[in-house]
């Protein structure tokens, strides 16, 4: 899954390395080492231009909520919980299918946590000496130090209850499409304990497309279902490095550099 992960580029990189036409400098978000479900984070998209007449797609940098709202909801209280959309079902579930097929995007990042339990915590668990095992989190990003893009959806919700014009009229929000974790070594070490592929940490992913495949994913006219869900594949194994981070991510309070610097304390030592 990615319940959390680190975005601290800056919007002028993302402009250039997506091909960006256009962005509001006024949206721009701070560096975050520490985002969370229902924050606000940059989406790469390609959408007409509101107002517009030219109906072709402009590719823009924008700025939307994480958790996924869909049109039909009763209130937005429920993006909370659609933060994640599997990819192997994206195109039929209810809340996903429409904008699959029409509203996809990207999210730049420059990695996400995952929390491992350790062998032997998972075994004091199932020998009922310990009600909460302690996880180790850890920090997965790509080994050549790229962006990581993950595939995301996004959709606009309105809010009913208030008048045109109002600035909370309209929701914009999106969602990180998973898949099944790799198993293949992981890029890099880990430590001589520590989890030897992506499986090992979670059974779940974010799906990072390379750039040969923006273009195609980005492109809202791109409609047969069999070519949408031919681009879902994952990249290549083996891209990917893992290492272990200071348990202070785990407070989402905390935000600095500090987090995705490789922890070598004590902690790591202890739990495996």
């Amino acid at each position: 899954m990615c319940g959390r992960y680190a975005a601290s580029r800056r919007p002028e990189d993302l402009v250039g390395l997506f091909g960006v036409e256009m962005w509001e400098p006024a949206e721009t978000l701070a560096p975050d080492w520490n985002v969370a479900p229902t924050k606000q984070v940059h989406a790469v998209l390609d959408r007409p231009l509101r107002g517009s007449e030219n109906p072709r797609p402009v590719r823009q940098l924008r700025t939307l909520t994480w958790g996924l709202v869909p049109g039909w909801a009763q209130s937005p209280d429920m993006g909370a919980k659609m933060i994640n959309a599997r990819a192997e079902t994206v195109h039929e579930k209810p809340a996903y299918r429409r904008p699959f097929a029409a509203r996809r995007c990207l999210l730049p990042a420059d990695g996400y946590y995952e929390w491992m339990t350790a062998r032997n915590e998972l075994q004091l668990e199932q020998e009922g000496r310990r009600k909460r095992p302690r996880k180790q989190p850890y920090f997965v990003t790509p080994a050549d130090g790229s962006v990581m893009a993950m595939a995301g959806l996004y959709e606009f919700w309105r809010d009913g209850t208030l008048p045109d014009g109002h600035p909370r009229a309209w929701w914009s929000t999106c969602t990180v499409v998973t898949t099944e974790a790799e198993t293949a070594p992981l890029a890099g070490p880990s430590g001589e304990d520590g989890p030897k592929s992506l499986a090992d940490i979670h059974p779940r992913m974010p799906l990072m497309l390379l750039p040969e495949r923006w273009n195609a994913w980005l492109d809202p006219a791109r409609r047969p279902q069999e070519e949408l869900r031919a681009l879902l594949e994952p990249p290549p194994p083996g891209m990917m490095r893992a290492y272990p981070v200071s348990t202070e991510v785990s407070n989402v309070r905390n935000n600095s550099p500090e987090l995705v610097r490789e922890w070598t304390g004590p902690e790591v030592g202890t739990l495996f």
